[in-house]
């Protein structure tokens, strides 16, 4: 049986394991309410996070479609980059996946072609990661100078020490 099917036979397993691994990296009553709570709508970050792995893992046994896995981290790593993770933490999750496959596969298999081709595409996965984790700290950002500069400006105007351009138009 090739490494490729061995794993398809087990995909439930495996984002079963990764979803424990992902759930074991927010702080202990999170992780408790994650794992606890099965309510979609009780427990929105909790079913995004399982249907983004379980798709990841379809994705990485299948054939690795980047705009694809983008769509699917999406959700989890937005979630990931307003919570107080560092860079390295929010996106790390994706190289747990890599003992996880280990684990699943004889060590015959660990050191076969597709067992290459497969941690391939869990680093580029992380690529991907970061980058969506990148995107959504850039925004995070730009909406922090813009209200700062809104707040900025409602001051300024309350004080006087700005003249409204409309104001100035009408006199």
């Amino acid at each position: 049986m090739s490494v490729m099917a061995q794993l398809v036979s087990r995909k439930e397993a495996i984002a079963g394991k990764w979803l424990a691994r992902v759930i074991d990296t927010y702080p202990p009553e999170t992780a408790r309410f994650l794992r606890g709570q099965q309510d979609p709508f009780a427990n929105p970050v909790g079913q995004a996070t399982r249907h983004s792995l379980n798709t990841l893992v379809d994705m990485l046994l299948a054939e690795l479609d980047e705009a694809a896995a983008r769509t699917a981290l999406d959700p989890v790593i937005r979630v990931r980059a307003i919570q107080a993770f560092t860079p390295a933490q929010a996106v790390g999750f994706v190289f747990d996946l890599k003992p996880i496959l280990r684990e699943s596969l004889g060590p015959a298999a660990q050191n076969s072609e597709e067992s290459a081709l497969l941690e391939d595409r869990i680093d580029r996965l992380a690529l991907i990661a970061f980058d969506v984790y990148m995107q959504c700290r850039e925004k995070i950002y730009e909406l922090k100078a813009n209200e700062m500069k809104n707040t900025t400006y409602k001051a300024f105007a309350r004080a006087g020490l700005i003249k409204d351009p409309d104001q100035g138009a009408g006199q």
